[in-house]
């Protein structure tokens, strides 16, 4: 029997959905995450956008195209959101939601499903690893409640998996560099244990660690040093900003202001000087304007950003979001321009400062990250490979280089 898990969405699906198919194989299944024919499917949906929504009903349709007799079971954040929307639909046995995705292999394995809301941390079988990188859920939920985010009311309140069980799990890497990940990692606790001392307990590994998405408030000389100590994580931080406006910020219910978002920046470079900060902006949030914006595009600069994502604002019924009047389609289109093109312009000049320099690089294929995430290729790097490589120049989304040691 083939399985096919096919995954939308963040790292945390990514990560959950790396361990649907390693239990998947434990029972005995042969099992892809490419949509290709297969007799079993599992769509593990995303609900962050109404294009993300849109994307997971559209599967539902692809995957009957490739097997119509096919079993297709749906998880994730989309059908937690919207079960109807998926619920009766043909070839769909079964529709679940954002939590409890062990219940999947508990039916599959004939042991009975149990949804009821997570108030802990759910325990998953270790994820199927590539030779490069492996994702690890560390926590999930989130507390936070951002005006424009429904992601709080689908997974649930904050949670945390055990020092102990992510160092177990950890034990059994064999990956080059291990990926932190959960909704909202700044929340971590074991305990009287925080993130930084979790990264000192995964500091005996030989891989490397790199921390998935941050909120400012968890970057303090505290932390930082803790970091420093590990010695082997990752000189990156992806530290959602979403507006460079304090009133959108307000009206977002983000916990920082401008000013203490750049103050953050700043200690991080103080201590990792030559460290990559990026970053997520949301685009024509409801009271965003132009003066608001000219903000947002400043500080793309400001904070010398090496990377960012930006997306425009989608209204997400439910949210406190929703109830304010939506932006014209043509002004989000025309500001998103706007800010990619000021956000390649900081991207490369960040480049461009590591011309000539070697740097450490993991490859997952054709091409491979630095700890500072600049993705390079180099001819002759193996997949899962760990070398010294020296940038010769940039291309379209990285750098040219040169192997100087395996």
């Amino acid at each position: 029997m083939k399985a096919c898990v096919f995954t939308l969405g963040c790292k945390v699906n990514e990560a959950e959905s790396a361990s649907l198919m390693a239990g998947l194989e434990a029972l005995g299944y042969c099992v892809t995450d490419e949509l290709s024919p297969a007799d079993l499917y599992i769509l593990n949906t995303c609900a962050v956008t109404a294009e993300a929504e849109k994307k997971s009903r559209q599967a539902v349709a692809r995957m009957r195209r490739y097997n119509p007799q096919a079993k297709i079971v749906v998880c994730g954040c989309a059908s937690q959101r919207a079960p109807e929307a998926f619920a009766g639909r043909e070839n769909v046995v079964l529709v679940t939601g954002a939590m409890h995705k062990q219940g999947v292999l508990d039916l599959l394995g004939r042991e009975g499903i149990h949804l009821q809301a997570e108030t802990a941390f759910c325990e998953m079988p270790a994820p199927r690893e590539t030779r490069a990188r492996t994702n690890i859920r560390i926590q999930d939920g989130c507390d936070r409640f951002c005006s424009y985010c429904i992601i709080p009311y689908l997974r649930g309140r904050t949670r945390s998996r055990s020092v102990a069980s992510v160092v177990e799990e950890a034990g059994r890497c064999t990956a080059q560099e291990l990926v932190l990940t959960g909704i909202d990692i700044t929340s971590y606790r074991d305990g009287d244990k925080d993130l930084g001392d979790l990264l000192l307990a995964l500091s005996r590994f030989p891989f490397r660690v790199r921390l998935g998405s941050l909120e400012e408030g968890v970057v303090t000389d505290g932390f930082l040093g803790k970091m420093k100590r590990a010695g082997n994580c990752c000189e990156h931080f992806h530290l959602s900003l979403q507006s460079g406006s304090d009133a959108v910020l307000k009206k977002m219910n983000r916990r920082y202001t401008r000013a203490e978002y750049l103050q953050t920046c700043a200690r991080i470079y103080e201590t990792f000087p030559d460290a990559a900060v990026t970053t997520d902006i949301i685009v024509g949030f409801p009271t965003e304007t132009e003066e608001d914006f000219e903000q947002t595009l400043a500080i793309v600069d400001e904070a010398g950003f090496a990377r960012v994502h930006a997306f425009p604002y989608s209204r997400r019924a439910g949210t406190n979001a929703a109830k304010l009047p939506d932006l014209p389609a043509s002004v989000k289109k025309e500001r998103m321009a706007r800010l990619a093109a000021r956000a390649e312009a900081a991207e490369r000049r960040y480049l461009a400062r590591f011309a000539g320099r070697t740097l450490e690089a993991v490859f997952d294929g054709e091409g491979g990250y630095t700890r500072n995430y600049i993705r390079v290729y180099a001819a002759g790097a193996r997949e899962g490979g760990r070398y010294l490589v020296r940038l010769t120049g940039l291309v379209k989304d990285g750098a040219s280089a040169e192997i100087v040691k395996q």
